[in-house]
């Protein structure tokens, strides 16, 4: 028997994420397939893939630090939007580097 092993950024993906990765799969990669799927607009699709390319960029970004953990746990529950996450983690580090 196979141990699967869930990738972590995958971990930090909801349900509808997931959902909407495996119909995107299913769809071959077709954002206008996607968004006839969800009867949306193509660029409502393309948004909401950017989002989902942003969180897993986020969540990719391995570090020990809880602060930036914290930032990063934030944005992917869309407590803080990503741009604001990011901008929060520059800052930080810049801190802790004496900048």
């Amino acid at each position: 028997m196979a141990i699967e092993v869930v990738p972590e950024w995958m971990l930090n993906l909801d349900d509808e994420d997931i959902s909407f990765i495996k119909k995107f799969l299913l769809a071959s990669g077709s954002l206008k397939e996607i968004a006839n799927q969800y009867n949306v607009t193509y660029p409502t699709v393309r948004l909401r893939l950017d989002k989902l390319i942003q969180k897993i960029k986020i969540s990719e970004d391995t570090t020990n630090d809880p602060y930036v953990a914290l930032i990063k746990r934030l944005a992917v529950n869309d407590k803080v939007d990503f741009d604001t996450a990011k901008i929060l983690i520059s800052e930080y580090k810049k801190i802790e580097k004496g900048y």
